[in-house]
């Protein structure tokens, strides 16, 4: 009996040349140049043999020896059980490393891959330029194909996803795992938030989009006293914020980032250097340069290291509305503030003492009701003096223009000076609004008739309203501060 089936299996083994199947090509990386295609299961060529759909190839030298020939570039590699189906999809850095360690002896211990890494047979790879460019492929493979083992991807919102707000007037991109219903665009589900997070920075220093969640409409010209945050000063964001760039302008680079992510990066970059040698012939040399720049970071996008390095904290910009509405509630105050004037004192020594009110409203600079104040009465160095001059000389003004107090006056300092201005009040007899103080290195707030301060987090909106309204007095203060001793030092 041993030596019929012997005889059998070495008769079935016997290659027919007529019967053959044709030998397998690798699928073909995706190129910069290609428009973007949706791979389903009937594209991936089967790895069977079509007479024994239940045994593997016998020209298919098995997934660990054909990913020794994989190359050490980022990609997406695609794991095939024997139906040739696939199964899994995953991205990696390091093609040949990655897919690699599914099937070293690590692996049938870990709980992620152990009950399901014996039904593969087979793998594939596509190759691409750049971890980010794998990551976004990852995402639309596992979406058109559904692959079973990535299963939980396909319809948990739990997990993270890239949202494009187009209804904005200003789109913002965030990280997020609450995706919106409407109004936006949205790219995902991905498997990994700190390389989603990373890539969402890489992307924003070539594209220059905004992450915050502020409300911009053009129309509203109050945007133009705006302090934009750190990403305007190092060159990665266009602050619409501050109405540095208009509409059209910023949709612009919106649809551009779009086009990559859909996978069109080759007509992209055709498209920018048309644009930037347009822009060379007819003068345009900043839009030249600009374009140019934003070229070379696209195409150095693969230089850019791991992605999971260049995830980082948000800036913390300040959202007014949820600002306001904070200060409501912390403040106990019965509706929500709209005016909010705060004062500051600079000297150096006692010399050239100034003093400096900015007003703000519904949480924005108004820099028409900034107002600037040379001490008067004051000698040598006493910051509560010149508290109690500042104070009275406002409350006189809103009086002879016959204007309301603000809603809430902040005083840059601690206990002392906000005593300082309560003074003024009461020898006044005019009953104060909410009136407060934020000292500076603990950040407290301190309150009229209130021994303990209100300490609050250092991400509540409520407290970065304040301390953009304080940070803008103590800027306007020094301003005036610096002129006068330029004034006394060169003269008139």
């Amino acid at each position: 009996m041993a030596k019929d089936r012997k005889s059998a299996e070495n008769k079935n083994n016997k290659k027919k040349p007529e019967t053959a199947p044709a030998p397998l090509t690798p699928i073909e990386p995706l190129t910069a140049s290609e428009p973007e295609t949706h791979v389903g299961e009937e594209s991936i060529p089967a790895m069977v043999d079509d007479k024994n759909p239940h045994q593997p190839d016998v020209e298919n030298p098995g997934p660990k020896a054909k990913i020794r020939k994989f190359p050490a570039k980022p990609g997406v590699y695609l794991m095939k059980d024997v139906q040739g189906r696939v199964v899994y999809i995953g991205k990696a850095k390091n093609l040949r490393a990655r897919a690699g360690s599914y099937f070293q002896k690590t692996a049938e211990t870990d709980p992620r891959i152990r009950d399901w890494i014996g039904e593969v047979v087979d793998v594939d790879f596509l190759e691409a330029d750049s971890e980010v460019d794998a990551l976004l492929m990852e995402a639309r493979l596992v979406k058109d194909i559904q692959p079973k083992h990535n299963a939980e991807l396909k319809d948990d919102k739990s997990f993270p996803y890239l949202q494009i707000t187009t209804s904005d007037d200003f789109p913002r991109v965030n990280f997020t795992r609450q995706p919106a219903d409407r109004g936006v665009k949205l790219y995902g589900p991905f498997p990994r938030a700190k390389s989603l997070r990373g890539a969402i920075q890489v992307l924003q220093k070539i594209f220059k989009f905004r992450t915050c969640e502020l409300e911009i409409h053009e129309d509203d010209p109050r945007w133009r006293w705006f302090r934009p945050c750190l990403l305007a000063s190092i060159d990665q964001c266009t602050a619409p914020c501050n109405l540095r760039i208009d509409k059209a302008a910023y949709r612009k680079d919106i649809r551009r980032l779009i086009m990559f992510l859909d996978g069109k990066k080759g007509d992209l970059i055709k498209e920018m250097a048309e644009e930037m040698r347009e822009a060379s012939r007819e003068l345009k040399f900043e839009l030249a340069a600009r374009l140019r720049d934003e070229l070379k970071a696209i195409e150095s996008l693969a230089l850019r290291g791991d992605l999971r390095t260049h995830a980082q904290p948000e800036v913390f910009y300040v959202d007014p509305r949820k600002g306001l509405r904070g200060l409501k509630k912390v403040l106990g105050l019965e509706t929500i503030p709209r005016r909010i004037d705060c004062v500051d004192i600079a000297h150096l020594g006692g010399s050239e003492t100034v003093g400096s009110l900015v007003t703000f409203v519904d949480g924005l600079p108004f820099k028409p009701g900034y107002k600037r104040y040379k001490i008067q009465t004051v000698k040598g160095v006493d910051d509560f003096a010149s508290i109690r001059e500042v104070v009275s000389r406002r409350i006189e003004g809103l009086q002879k223009r016959d204007e309301p107090l603000p809603d809430i006056f902040l005083i840059d300092g601690g206990k002392g000076q906000l005593s300082s201005a309560m003074s003024v009040f009461e020898a006044a007899g005019i009953k104060p609004p909410c009136l407060i103080s934020l000292a500076k290195r603990e950040e407290e707030i301190y309150r009229v008739g209130l021994s303990d301060p209100l300490v609050l987090s250092r991400h509540s909106f409520a407290l970065r309203l304040l301390q953009c309204a304080r940070d803008e007095a103590h800027r306007f203060a020094q301003h005036y501060h610096h002129l006068l001793r330029k004034k006394r030092a060169f003269g008139d």
